[in-house]
């Protein structure tokens, strides 16, 4: 029996299984190379650089979810990249229910994702290379040193010199003095440009004014800390425990948390994909959001001198935020109890790999999620929230980009990114003048000015697939003081825009007005507000791309120029920079320029896309190197008109004590003659001393609130 026949075999049996795969689910192992199998078997050996989920139409999607017993299951198919003998690039779909390549697409003028096999082999070579080593060698590094040299290979960017044909990367080279020395104090002054495809090194860009090797280093390893005095002695022990495990459940890939239900995906370039995220309302179950997910980032630097201005890294289009994950560990990476899921993906023979523990899912303990005191007699409630956090960590060479995907009891829906790793370096002479570009982190170390913009996707079904955007400004009235309307000149109101074509939902954040946009749902009326039930989108954390218009990154990071933007939904359009990014130069237009150019199409009452760049502008300081404190933003999606009150209402009170229980209870105090009994309460009669508010005795989050009786 075949490969292909076995592998067909083992599909087969998947997909009969009283629980075949959900149409949401990545590819298994077996798909994979099911997938690889079928295309080798039409078009001979290749070089696979994809095999990803080919993602259901929403169309048939949505009926299968509907009516999953009656609706036809979704056909599960594979996407492929790959490369064949002669370097030419092709796009697949492969149908593994009938084991068929049903598309198959040569491609020009782009270039695929960079792997890890790709990174890999390009620090090896560059070892190698004589020019490298000559370089080296006018550096100061001797030949037999050249172990110590390594390199950070990143994709080109765009270079005109080389064009688009051949697919390159430049590699930032530094040295390793020791095997635990942090190599980026030690940055060198060249950059070879290296042909992926062949191995070769077709060129060194090497500055006018060399750069000598840096003698001083920078380590953050426990013996390098040991040397500097150690580490601090003066903390405890913090445990994090759940007796009774956890509060959500698990039926494959899908959850269910505190009225919460979602699926849990996770692919090479995005990493983490939610879809269907719906709310059970007191038994009615409401759709919020078809598909979430970080679809492309761009970190463009600052310094304009060659070759600098090629650095603006698309960390997801060009290497993929799924296929850099980190595999993370317990009690370092995530604390608690843990359900972990793996990440499967294709190696460049089309052979299946598994990155275990890609996605970390727990609570968290999230602090008060609300309170009041009524100061006329004392009586409190108050009550602690907690949050369910799916979560992944991937490495883009020196960054580690920390994903965050929480859900709160409230049901609000927050993104957090934090932002840790090592800054990108350059080398720098003695008393060298950075222009501004950059900062003198360490002696000799130049961290240049970088921005780090995530950009959104957002595919909501707010109460159905017909959904509306408003843009939400808050406005003084037009009214001058004085007058009749505004007497004392203190009104305000929130100024609603509505978005109905595609140009006018190109907008920006707004600070003054603390800018939101509202996604709602047009067809329904809140019986207490008469406003539209719709979820919020707040985000503080969103500043413009500093690149100039009409520069290099402006042209191929097109949907980094505002911070919103509105869509009508199209199947495939996923990635706001383009299918295949690397080496684009940004003409003609990709991805959503490309979708906006038109501009008339219209977005109310529609399936829309929400698209929303945030991110942060760093410049750097020496606080952040060696290794850099992470740094977060985060963004919140809050229901706004959407339920008849507070729905955290029913979470269990860690305290509360009501005017009627502080009345009996004061009452008691007063009817006894023990003078340290009255001591022991506060004015109202609520106790105060060990065992009251706030003490294990008295807090409960977990369970019904205690109210301690006096005895």
């Amino acid at each position: 029996m075949s490969i292909l026949e076995r592998l067909k075999q083992l599909n087969a049996h998947l997909y009969g299984l009283n629980q075949p795969p959900h149409p949401f689910d990545p590819l298994s192992n077996t798909e994979i190379e099911y997938a690889t199998a079928i295309v080798r078997e039409k078009h001979g050996q290749l070089k696979y650089n994809a095999v990803t989920l080919n993602e259901p139409l929403k169309k048939e999607m949505l009926a299968w979810l509907a009516d999953e017993k009656n609706a036809p299951r979704p056909r599960r198919k594979a996407e492929v990249v790959a490369i064949d003998k002669s370097f030419a690039l092709y796009d697949g779909i492969v149908d593994l229910v009938d084991g068929k390549v049903i598309a198959w697409e040569g491609l020009e003028g782009v270039q695929p994702m960079i792997t890890m096999e790709d990174l890999q082999a390009t620090e090896i070579l560059v070892r190698k290379d004589p020019k490298v080593i000559e370089q080296c060698l006018i550096l100061g590094i001797l030949e037999k040193d050249m172990d110590k040299v390594y390199c950070d290979p990143w994709t080109i960017g765009y270079d005109e010199r080389f064009g688009s044909d051949v697919r390159l990367q430049q590699a930032l080279m530094y040295y390793r003095p020791g095997i635990d020395d942090m190599q980026y104090a030690y940055p060198l002054d060249f950059c070879p440009v290296v042909n992926t495809e062949t191995g070769e090194i077709i060129h060194i860009d090497i500055p006018d004014v060399r750069r000598p090797v840096n003698t001083f280093g920078s380590n953050y390893n426990p013996a390098d800390i040991e040397k500097e005095g150690g580490y601090r002695t003066d903390l405890k022990p913090l445990n994090i425990t759940q007796p009774e495990g956890v509060s959500f459940t698990m039926d494959g890939r899908n959850i269910s948390w505190q009225n919460f239900n979602f699926h849990i995906g996770f692919n090479g370039r995005e990493g983490i994909v939610l879809n269907n995220i719906t709310y059970n309302d007191k038994g009615n179950v409401r759709p919020l959001f078809y598909r979430m997910s970080l679809a492309e980032m761009v970190v463009p630097y600052g310094n304009p001198e060659h070759p600098h201005h090629r650095k603006h890294a698309f960390d997801l289009g060009e290497y993929g935020g799924g296929y850099m994950t980190n595999s993370l560990s317990l009690g370092c990476d995530c604390k608690g109890s843990i359900h972990y899921l793996d990440a499967k993906f294709s190696n460049r023979a089309g052979a299946a790999v598994t990155i275990k523990n890609a996605v970390c899912i727990h609570e968290e303990d999230a602090g008060i999620l609300f309170k009041h005191t009524d100061y006329r007699d004392d009586s409190v409630i108050v009550t602690r929230g907690r949050k369910l956090v799916v979560s992944q960590i991937f490495t883009a060479a020196n960054y580690e980009y920390c994903v965050y995907w929480i859900f709160h009891q409230d049901a609000t829906i927050q993104l957090e990114i934090k932002l840790t790793g090592i800054l990108n370096t350059y080398a720098m002479g003695l008393g060298e003048d950075t222009k501004g570009w950059g900062i003198e982190v360490h002696p000799g170390v130049n961290a240049h000015n970088h921005q780090h913009l995530f950009c959104l996707r957002l595919d909501p079904q707010i109460d159905g697939q017909k959904n509306t955007v408003f843009q939400v400004d808050a406005t003084p009235a037009a009214a001058p003081v004085g007058s009749a309307e505004n007497k004392y000149g203190n009104a305000f109101y929130a100024n609603r825009t509505k978005y109905t074509k595609v140009k006018e939902s190109i907008s920006d954040y707004e600070g003054s007005t603390t800018r939101t946009w509202d996604i709602c749902n047009t067809n329904k009326v809140h019986p207490y507000s008469g406003k539209f039930p719709s979820y919020k989108l707040v985000s503080r954390e969103a500043p413009r791309l500093l690149p100039k218009e009409g520069s290099l990154v402006w042209k191929r990071a097109g949907f980094a120029r505002h911070a919103i933007h509105v869509t009508p939904y199209a199947d495939g359009q996923l990635n706001p920079a383009g299918r295949h990014v690397c080496q684009t130069s940004g003409e003609p237009s990709r991805g959503l320029p490309e979708w906006i150019a038109d501009g008339s199409a219209n977005i109310e009452d529609e399936d829309i896309v929400v698209w929303h760049t945030f991110g942060i502008t760093h410049f750097p300081a020496p606080e952040d190197f060696p290794v850099m404190p992470a740094e977060p933003l985060s963004l919140l999606l809050r229901p706004r008109h959407f339920f008849l009150r507070n729905p955290a209402l029913d979470v269990p009170p860690s305290y509360s004590s009501t005017p009627n229980q502080v009345a009996s209870q004061w009452k008691g105090i007063m009817d006894r003659s023990d003078e340290a009994s009255k001591l022991a309460f506060g004015p109202a009669g609520v106790c105060c001393s060990e065992g009251g508010p706030g003490t294990a005795e008295s807090v409960n989050s977990a369970g019904p609130f205690v109210f301690k009786k006096l005895e």
